[in-house]
């Protein structure tokens, strides 16, 4: 037998003049966009609750603990452009934990070297104006020939010029541009889709040009440091969990784990009801004035009530694509920088997580590394024992050092549905936060928000559900992105 109570989130705050402030929402999603939204909402003076499936937060960027080690289940990166990421870590007393490059530094590792030994080049920038800060990086890059380094100039001229937001290039592939304009494969490969397959997570051929423009024209075009890489020096859990949860609590927000929602309903007063379940028995109806839908494309279409969106169906032709992350602890040191990125290789980034995972401390003297593949397609699949067979050779071709060093540990992570896939016309798939149905909003990494799915994406959304939520309920609202816009 199922009991089901019905509860309205009690009153948490008053308005400015201190009178009871009534208004409820329920954010459903814990990931980025949810936990962002929440914040806001709360921020602004509503009585929230964050529903959460997971028992814990974070979405698709978390920690486990795997023995000793605390392991997060991906690699994540922002860049210095990703102001409302930032934002986010600052809102949760994380901005320390994840800090920027002084300034941008990229190792690159070539095997495909006629001497068939590792080639060292860096992508790097100067403290010169935009677009002279990467002209000595570029005209030096060992990886291209200088036929090749000239033409990449040219193209990335082009390239400003574009705006990322014209429905046009959203129906052509990156790739095609990139030929146009005298980019040969090599180029592609050694320095365009080294780029854009780690931030748009596909090659160029199966990446829209309006979202390709857009990571290249902000990422390299937009400001000197706008394509700093910073990274988590702690596990993710920590900032996305840990630290996100503290920050909810002392906003008010009730967090309800292990809970999802089931069914979403408008009732003839105006007002929404969400029908939970956190087990067998347990259900729950919430009542509130303001739903947020902050899951994936697949889970918001089937939550939405009928005529919430023009063509809700739309939801379903945007595709996924895969991320893989191999975990590799050997039993010395066998890199000495904390990350590179290779070309002539099935490997793409290596980062090194000895001391955020906790290993330094446990074991002085091994390292941990992590091999993040984006585009994984034909990888995902693969049993455990034919990725190590795959991969460490690659590693030991890569790092001299590693040839002789004893592999202690090897495993896996699989995220088959890690972000939505940037295909060519995604842009007119994607929807805005407010949908017909007043009172009900989207966010998520895959709605409109203008970036590929990156965390940065993932919380813009939340501040875009947010804001319109807080516009229609007549609230004084000033988002953070209008101050952190690039």
């Amino acid at each position: 037998m199922t009991h089901e109570t019905t509860t309205r989130p009690d009153r948490l705050r008053t308005d400015e003049a201190g009178r009871p402030d009534g208004a409820a929402a329920v954010v459903i999603g814990g990931g980025l966009a949810g936990i962002t939204a929440a914040l806001e909402l709360a921020d602004a003076g509503l009585s929230v609750t964050l529903l959460e499936g997971r028992p814990r937060l974070g979405g698709l960027a978390f920690s486990f603990r795997r023995g000793d080690l605390t392991i997060d289940n991906g690699q994540h990166v922002y860049l210095r452009c990703c102001t409302a990421y930032q934002w986010f870590l600052d809102r949760v007393d994380a901005l320390h934990l994840a800090p920027l490059q002084d300034r941008l530094d990229v190792p690159v590792l070539d095997v495909g070297h006629p001497s068939g030994r590792p080639r060292l080049g860096r992508l790097r920038r100067a403290a010169l104006p935009v677009p002279l800060h990467l002209a000595a990086s570029l005209a030096t890059y060992p990886h291209l020939s200088l036929a090749e380094r000239a033409k990449v100039g040219r193209a990335a001229l082009a390239l400003g010029r574009l705006d990322p937001m014209d429905p046009a290039l959203d129906g052509e592939d990156f790739a095609a541009w990139l030929h146009r304009h005298g980019q040969s494969d090599r180029a592609v490969e050694a320095l365009w889709d080294l780029v854009g397959v780690a931030t748009l997570n596909a090659t160029a051929d199966r990446s829209s040009l309006g979202l390709a423009a857009m990571v290249f024209k902000t990422g390299l075009l937009s400001e000197p440091g706008a394509a700093d890489i910073g990274w988590a020096h702690v596990p993710l859990g920590e900032l996305h969990d840990t630290r996100a949860r503290a920050a909810l609590d002392r906003a008010g927000v009730r967090c309800a784990l292990r809970t999802r929602a089931t069914h979403v309903e408008r009732v003839g007063s105006g007002g929404w009801q969400v029908r939970t379940e956190s087990g067998p028995g347990a259900a729950e109806l919430l009542e509130a004035d303001v739903v947020v839908l902050a899951v994936p494309q697949r889970e918001t279409h089937a939550l939405l009530p009928e005529g919430a969106l023009d063509d809700a169906d739309r939801l379903l032709g945007i595709g996924t694509a895969p991320i893989l992350n191999l975990h590799v602890v050997y039993d010395r040191t066998v890199l000495r920088q904390p990350f590179f990125a290779a070309l002539g290789s099935p490997v793409q980034w290596v980062f090194d997580r000895t001391d955020s995972s906790g290993l330094a401390e446990r074991d002085p003297g091994a390292q941990y590394l992590a091999v993040s593949q984006s585009a994984a397609q034909d990888d995902i699949d693969r049993p455990v024992a034919e990725l190590r067979e795959r991969y460490l050779p690659e590693l030991e071709r890569l790092l001299p050092a590693a040839r002789g060093a004893v592999v202690r540990d090897f495993f896996v992570t699989r995220e088959r549905t890690a972000t939505f896939a940037p295909d060519p016309g995604v842009g007119r798939l994607r929807p805005d936060a407010p949908t017909n149905a007043p009172g009900l909003y989207l966010a998520g990494a895959w709605t409109a928000t203008g970036w590929p799915a990156t965390m940065e994406s993932a919380v813009r959304s939340g501040l875009n559900a947010a804001g319109a939520a807080l516009s229609e309920l007549g609230r004084p609202h000033r988002s953070p992105l209008r101050e952190a816009a690039v």
